[in-house]
């Protein structure tokens, strides 16, 4: 029996029969080319390891050989599209009852800074009680170990300067030069571990400047990190950066959104990640996703996912043209919808800064026709891919960073979605979002941009409340209650028993007509035909 040992995984210890073992010649072949350090031995390691698993990984012989695992590990390591290897070893169902495929594999995610994966991988083995279970639940316990001090590394490395704690019941401007200068400062040796960030210290130098693609962008081709991708049309723009819909390598089914800032600003690709390791899975999808930054001397380009079904600007402005408002029952839904996301963002210790409808992607769920009754309440099955998704995470303020009990001023200054306290250059905190989404609901419902003004009480007191009345036929007293409770008194520190009881009383009473919910359901599937085929 001849033993080999491939360095580059630890304990990769292989015993072989030369005589035997049809995948001897790979295996040597492999430790060669594992022990030589030019660019053609790495060439030829990933060839080798990609035939070897081309010609065994239907042989049943191999399906749960150790050896056979650590070439697939081994191959995982040395491509950039990992992920898909993973996937294709899963159906290929190596090793699938030993807890050796999942602990490595997770270990490996880790290591690319793919911390969800690594925990899914980590859940799935101990799904199918992978042996020995104790060993994966051990791996797990550190993995979650590691996590936990990842994130009070960053909850430590709180905003420490000196004038900062001074003001900090009077309240810290977090958009401020420097005090966004003094926060990059402190997420940088967190930043540049995540996956997906690229930084140069040159210039972006792509063939074609990206300056000009503000006056004529669509076809045009620009390379980034190697991968070419064809702009098809401008998404969007601000006073500082330009999103553009773009196929990557040209392929019509990948879709993502480039968004070009100058100067360079990787704050809020940092604020995605958080995203990432905070928000549970099934909640994800509501938030936006970044795939990577590349980071250059003169602006960075964030890559992320591209959703083609409008903004909830657009929906409304669907109703504006035709002289009409959002249909009250379809209202009521995004409420609740919002009133959920800013809970669970809060939750977390992140506040989005800039809540606006241009800023809520619209999400339907994947099959046409696939949303029933059941399911609504709880948000379960197809309504739990229905519903909206907040993107433009620039003023994005992460808690974690922060003293406790921190509160903020300065003015986010977008017309129409600045809280009183900001007006007044008084503190604040969860009202910048809070007011935002009571603003949103206002425009659904009259399809204009909400004034308040003070009302007079008969105990003498006043309430905020919009100058437009509600409609006879709206259910006055849900509205009320909704506007009187989110523009009054708005807690500073913990409104989330207040966001999930208004949340409640919204979904009490769809639920007490189950008319009101299959209405809501036609309105969606005929939103979802108009402003997709637009």
């Amino acid at each position: 029996m001849i033993t080999t040992t491939l360095s580059r995984s630890p304990g990769f210890t292989i015993a072989v029969d030369a005589s035997k073992d049809p995948l001897v010649p790979f295996l040597w072949s492999i430790k060669e080319a594992l022990e030589a350090s030019s660019d053609e031995s790495t060439s030829n390691l990933s060839n080798l390891l990609r035939d070897c698993i081309r010609n065994f990984k239907n042989n049943d012989r191999y399906r749960n050989d150790v050896r056979f695992l650590k070439i697939w590990l081994i191959y995982m390591g040395v491509t950039d599209d990992f992920v898909s290897v993973f996937k294709e070893m899963l159906d290929s169902n190596v090793c699938a009852k030993n807890s050796s495929l999942y602990v490595w594999s997770a270990s490996l995610f880790e290591l690319k800074g793919r911390l969800r994966y690594a925990l899914f991988i980590y859940q799935l083995g101990i799904r199918r009680n992978a042996k020995p279970i104790e060993w994966l639940r051990k791996a797990l316990t550190l993995f979650l170990n590691r996590m936990s001090e990842i994130q009070n590394a960053a909850s430590n490395q709180k905003v420490d300067d000196l004038e900062f704690m001074k003001l900090e019941n009077s309240g810290i401007n977090p958009w401020d030069t420097s005090a966004m200068d003094n926060l990059l400062k402190t997420i940088h040796p967190l930043i540049i571990k995540f996956d997906g960030y690229r930084s140069k210290a040159k210039p972006y130098s792509g063939k074609v400047v990206l300056s000009a693609l503000k006056n004529s962008s669509r076809n045009k081709v620009i390379e980034i990190g190697g991968m070419k991708y064809l702009i098809k049309g401008c998404a969007g723009q601000g006073g500082f950066a330009q999103v553009y819909k773009a196929n990557v390598n040209s392929d019509p089914d990948n879709v993502v959104a480039l968004k070009i800032q100058k100067p360079a600003f990787p704050w809020e690709f940092y604020i995605y990640r958080q995203l990432d390791l905070r928000i549970l899975d099934r909640e994800r999808s509501s938030y936006g996703f970044a795939h990577g930054i590349h980071l250059y001397s003169d602006c960075s380009i964030l890559i992320c996912d591209y959703l083609a079904n409008g903004t909830l600007q657009d929906a409304v402005n669907s109703y504006v043209v035709l002289g009409k408002s959002m249909e009250e029952v379809l209202c009521i839904y995004y409420t609740i919808e919002m009133l959920h996301m800013v809970e669970t963002l809060h939750g977390v210790g992140l506040i989005h800064g800039d809540f606006k409808p241009d800023n809520l992607l619209i999400r339907y769920a994947r099959g046409k026709g696939d949303l029933t009754e059941d399911g609504f309440l709880n948000r379960s099955g197809p309504w739990c891919d229905q519903g909206l998704c907040l993107v433009d995470w620039g003023r994005g303020i992460d808690l974690h960073l922060f003293p406790d009990h921190t509160l903020f001023k300065g003015d986010c200054r977008t017309s129409g979605f600045r809280c009183f306290e900001m007006l007044a250059d008084k503190p604040w905190k969860f009202q910048a979002n809070a007011y935002g989404l009571c603003a949103i609901v206002h425009v659904m419902l009259h399809g204009s941009y909400m004034e308040v003004v003070k009302k007079e009480q008969s105990d003498g007191g006043y309430l905020y409340l919009p100058r437009r009345p509600f409609k006879r036929y709206w259910n006055i007293e849900l509205w009320k209650s909704f506007f009187t409770k989110m523009l009054n008194e708005y807690p500073h520190h913990d409104d989330r028993s207040l966001l999930q009881d208004l949340k409640k009383s919204f979904q009490d009473y769809m639920g007490s007509n189950p008319h009101l919910i299959k209405k809501l359901m036609e309105l969606l599937s005929k939103q979802r035909a108009s402003m997709c085929s637009a």
